[in-house]
């Protein structure tokens, strides 16, 4: 094996920077990913092979943020926008910059935008970044791992409520306490493994569907007033602005609920009284 396999040749022929944009393609298949019109950022995005992916599926009203140390070649005549920021992810400044970049995307208030957890814009951010491999196996896994911390903090940043993450990390004695963490932070999490993944790879996705922005968490217990009916005839509260649906509970009362599920928009609760 040369490592120019199916895949290596595949992206020769359909114009891809490198075989990596179809463990893109099948990432999205298996977890969806994209959508159009979607912002999306690509940490470590060099040589763009995953931008150019990335750019097809979000369609000419998307946008689609690459971020490296290297130098990213531009893209041949992209149709949706497609913005190159070259900077570390580890730094304060490149996620105000990712932040900025999406503000203007939308609309958002720029000065809202420099807030940490406010912009709402970004839909997506995906990392393909490992590290330069030394042949420990330990040590490159925990580097890898790093890594990944380091999109998945940007990426609670930079998503909105709803968003997605993806990111690559090597399988070793860290891999389930990171995705746990992923877990937390999303509505679910998952592992998914390329087809085009390499047989002697030891590398795995793990992907954070619909990023949890609420005030409130599962098991939470407070006391809320009863302000409106839903559609399904449960109590309507608000945390924060946030919409709590509360069970057998009228408007016009005030009552003790917990927490009981948590989605990216609303939240469930149960009368504790």
């Amino acid at each position: 094996m040369t490592g120019k396999d199916e895949y290596y040749n595949r992206a020769k022929v359909e114009g891809y920077r490198a075989r990596s944009a179809f463990k893109l393609k099948q990432l999205d298949e298996a977890a969806g990913l994209f959508g159009p019109g979607n912002v999306v950022v690509d940490l470590g995005a060099a040589p763009g092979g995953w931008l150019q992916v990335a750019a097809e599926r979000v369609g000419p009203d998307g946008t689609v943020i690459g971020v490296d140390r290297q130098r990213i070649d531009d893209l041949e005549d992209p149709e949706p926008r497609v913005e190159l920021l070259r900077g570390d992810i580890t730094e304060d400044d490149t996620r105000e910059h990712i932040r900025e970049i999406a503000a203007t995307v939308t609309g958002s208030d720029a000065a809202a935008a420099e807030t940490e957890n406010t912009t709402g814009a970004v839909d997506v951010v995906l990392s393909d970044m490992a590290p330069n491999v030394s042949g420990q196996y330990e040590l490159d896994h925990a580097r890898s791992v790093h890594l990944a911390r380091q999109a998945f903090e940007t990426a609670k940043t930079v998503l909105g409520p709803g968003g997605d993450f993806a990111a690559k990390v090597f399988q070793g004695q860290d891999l389930e306490a990171f995705k746990s963490d992923v877990d937390d932070a999303f509505e679910y999490a998952r592992t998914v493994v390329p087809d085009a993944t390499r047989d002697s790879s030891s590398e795995v996705y793990i992907v954070g569907k619909h990023r949890l922005t609420a005030p409130v968490e599962a098991g939470d217990e407070l006391t809320v007033d009863v302000v409106d009916e839903g559609s399904e005839g449960d109590g309507v509260a608000h945390v924060e602005g946030f919409t709590v649906f509360v069970s057998d509970a009228s408007v016009g009362e005030t009552v003790p609920i917990r927490i009981d599920e948590v989605k990216p928009r609303f939240a469930f609760a149960e009368r504790t009284d």
